[in-house]
């Protein structure tokens, strides 16, 4: 089954806003046995937007399309896809009821002009919006259905998982369903990876095994497509270990700070952060993830020297001698963050994240990652010559990758 989606928004075309819709809505679907086939993002005029939809409906028996359904004068995809499917657009009121409930529920004062958005075209299924005022619609079509969605992520996701798929479930249930697997991977190549698993899979392939390749800086997402058999998918897995799994660091929507926090959790263990060229993103991730504070004791961002020393311990001569990017001064910032918590484990990281400030010695993209353990401490040197926010991203990666192989290899 061809499925389509329409992105509308002319921010999202000058750049100002980034398009989240195609990644979340491909991957539910693709997850759910659809494929997504085509995707289009148009600019905010009736033109645009009709033009798009037209000839979409005509040869897709699913289109989505995203944005355009609030009250302003840019939101035009309601009333434009009425005029195109040549329906009057007819008062819902159980939408206008919920809207005027909604600004008394936030006590403020209602525009008139959002009740624009309790209008639907005839026939439409509304679609209840629990996190905004503008409702989803379905529409049927010559060749099956056309689904309108508000454009702000917050109030997309829940209507898509919460209304849509069960709606495409009853309506257009998948044709063929397909068992999907992700394995990821951090610190070797895409080609490596397929060099390493081809031969070995070959079999499992020759019989419908789907193998992908997602790659980012560092790291490497292998994609399993079965045709409906999750044995197949185990037995992939089992080669895919076998051959890389040092390489392995979670599977789907695993993260490693996840990971980390599930192993130390288990273990009663505590970990404490230092950071200096990655500016706190080690500690902002183990943040996000809940129940953290169950293990995760202190971040520091001790980017000056100064703070170095009256935070970490790190001594004067250290930083006279070697400088604040070298092994020495990495070591001494892991073990005085795990002395001074108590930790079970911390991790550091100083480097040069540019694009300024190397020398011959020690390049831009030089970096010192720690990780300080009951058993000693573990310094891992890398060159990350990316651009400042990529090193940044790539470092913390590879630095909790540290903690990850002790627990877990």
């Amino acid at each position: 089954m061809r499925i389509e989606l329409i992105n509308t928004g002319s921010e999202l075309l000058l750049g100002k806003v980034l398009n989240t819709h195609q990644t979340y809505i491909g991957q539910t679907l693709t997850d759910a046995g659809y494929t997504l086939a085509h995707q289009q993002t148009v600019p905010d005029t009736a033109v645009a937007i009709q033009a798009a939809i037209a000839p979409a409906i005509a040869r897709s028996p699913l289109v989505l399309v995203t944005g355009g359904l609030g009250p302003t004068s840019d939101d035009l995809t309601r009333q434009r896809i009425a005029e195109l499917l040549n329906l009057p657009l007819e008062e819902h009121p159980p939408t206008r009821d919920r809207i005027t409930a909604w600004f008394k529920k936030i006590n403020r004062p209602m525009p008139e002009t959002v009740l624009v958005q309790a209008q639907v075209p005839a026939g439409a299924i509304v679609l209840t919006n629990h996190h905004g005022t503008a409702p989803g619609l379905a529409l049927p079509t010559g060749q099956g259905w056309l689904i309108l969605l508000p454009g702000p992520p917050r109030e997309l996701r829940p209507m898509f998982a919460d209304a849509v798929m069960p709606f495409l479930a009853e309506k257009l249930a998948p044709e063929t369903p397909r068992a999907i697997r992700t394995l990821k991977t951090l610190g070797i190549g895409e080609s490596s990876v397929e060099e390493k698993l081809a031969a070995p899979l070959a079999k499992l392939t020759a019989a419908g095994l789907e193998l992908g390749f997602c790659a980012r800086v560092g790291e490497v997402d292998l994609r399993l497509v079965s045709p409906g058999y999750e044995t197949m998918l185990d037995d992939a897995e089992a080669i895919i270990r076998d051959i890389i799994g040092e390489f392995i660091y979670g599977r789907d929507d695993d993260t490693l700070e996840a990971i980390i926090l599930r192993e130390l959790t288990a273990r009663f263990q505590t970990l404490a952060i230092a950071e200096s060229c990655t500016g706190g993103i080690i500690s902002h991730r183990f943040t996000n993830v809940p129940g953290a504070s169950a293990v995760f004791l202190a971040g520091h961002c001790t980017y000056a020297n100064t703070a170095k020393q009256a935070t970490l311990g790190v001594t004067s001569e250290t930083l006279a001698e070697h400088g604040a990017v070298s092994e020495p001064t990495a070591r001494q910032m892991a073990e005085g963050a795990r002395t001074i918590h108590n930790a079970d484990y911390a991790l550091a990281t100083t480097g040069i994240a540019g694009p300024g400030g190397g020398t011959e010695e020690k390049p831009v993209g030089t970096v010192f990652m720690a990780l300080a353990t009951n058993d000693g401490t573990e310094i891992v040197k890398r060159l990350n010559r990316f651009d400042r926010e990529t090193f940044k991203q790539v470092t913390a990666q590879q630095t909790m990758d540290l903690l990850r192989r002790k627990l877990t290899i």
